[in-house]
């Protein structure tokens, strides 16, 4: 509450509504400390669990869409319990009243649901979850809790129309587009809630969507940096090296350039600046590689062609690039960072987003200076 994430209004679902009651008892909590995801058992270490239950980190619940088994990780984390202060700061934003009906998409362990429920009542709750497993998983859990909210298994790109209108939608996973059908579902005037991002990197921001008048447009300003397991419908393969570089990075074109590491990462990887570059370099995947002694490259892929730059960084010396294709995208990025340098290094909470039937478009302090994405 100090911090301002915990509101007064939301302090009771919080001391009623424990994380720990939806929880399973085999879990992954991401510990801070060490920087990395670690497996907790309630059965051999229950003192261990419960710590990291109570604490303000993410727990992922399920690795791989559910096919992965054992104790150690997996390779991708696909459903989780989110940090509890971003699970506020979230609901905070979403400012529900007596009454309202709210549709969330992502039931994942239903902790957030469970919340939600204590404010509003079970019946003015509906959640949609892709996963049948973690859908059944979380049902359980709300009715042994004595919140039976309408779990559905389903596609919540699609939503809940049998159950619509809503006054509110909040979606507990990142996105890359509004579905249509979520303006369709929420009343005018009404509260879209969405980490939202670009393909150009993990990092989201949270969208504060205001619905129009007439239900064919919302808009709003971020609100903040988060980072969301993606909506799986969303997802994009991994990019795949080689289908771009046959051969090495000598098979660009070769050039420096004055912008230094410090200066491009400022804030990476969920810092504003690569939100910006996100919002301003269109249909590009960005890929910063480790640092190996003094040189570190980032390589840009284009999700529209097969053109790709490289740029290697080094300590002390100039910045190396190399492009290939039809786009010039370290001449892309450039422009971007040049761009949110001059407009006084905007942070997240400077610009916002509009969707409506003619696509997604950001803005920059003024919807009405909005561009295309």
């Amino acid at each position: 509450m100090a911090a301002g994430v915990l509101s007064s209004d939301w302090a009771p679902a919080y001391a009623a509504v424990p994380r720990a009651a939806f929880l399973p008892d085999l879990m992954w909590p991401w510990d801070m400390a060490a920087a990395r995801s670690v497996v907790v058992s309630r059965t051999s270490d229950p003192e261990a669990w419960q710590a990291y239950a109570e604490a303000d980190c993410p727990i992922v619940t399920q690795w791989d869409d559910g096919d992965h088994s054992g104790t150690q990780s997996g390779a991708v984390a696909t459903s989780s319990a989110s940090m509890p202060s971003v699970v506020f700061r979230m609901l905070r934003d979403l400012d529900v009243r007596a009454g309202h009906r709210v549709l969330e998409v992502g039931t994942g362990t239903g902790w957030n649901a469970a919340l939600l429920a204590h404010r509003l009542g079970a019946g003015n709750v509906v959640s949609v979850e892709v996963d049948g497993r973690v859908a059944g998983a979380a049902r359980k859990a709300l009715e042994r809790f004595g919140s039976p909210v309408h779990v559905v298994h389903g596609d919540g790109a699609e939503g809940c129309a049998p159950r619509a209108p809503y006054d509110r939608v909040i979606a507990t996973c990142g996105l890359r587009a509004v579905p249509a059908a979520w303006l369709r579902q929420c009343r005018p005037g009404g509260l879209i809630v969405v980490p939202w991002g670009t393909h150009f990197g993990n990092g989201d921001a949270v969208a504060r969507l205001t619905v129009a008048g007439d239900g064919r447009s919302a808009s709003g300003a971020f609100t903040g940096p988060v980072e969301f397991m993606k909506l799986r419908a969303q997802r994009l393969p991994p990019v795949v090296h080689r289908e771009y570089v046959s051969g090495s990075v000598a098979d660009g074109d070769p050039s420096t350039g004055p912008l230094g590491e410090d200066a491009y990462l400022d804030g990476a990887p969920f810092g504003a600046h690569a939100f910006a570059l996100g919002l301003r370099v269109r249909d590009c995947r960005q890929l910063v590689a480790r640092k190996e002694g003094d040189a570190r490259p980032v390589w840009l892929y284009s999700l529209s062609d097969r053109s790709w730059a490289c740029a290697q960084f080094r300590d002390g010396g100039p910045t190396r690039v190399w492009q290939y294709g039809r786009r010039r995208l370290w001449d892309e990025a450039e422009a971007a960072h040049a761009w949110w340098q001059e407009n006084g290094r905007p942070g997240h909470d400077r610009f916002g987003l509009t969707v409506g039937t003619d696509g997604h478009r950001a803005w920059l302090d003024d919807p009405s200076h909005a561009w295309p994405l």
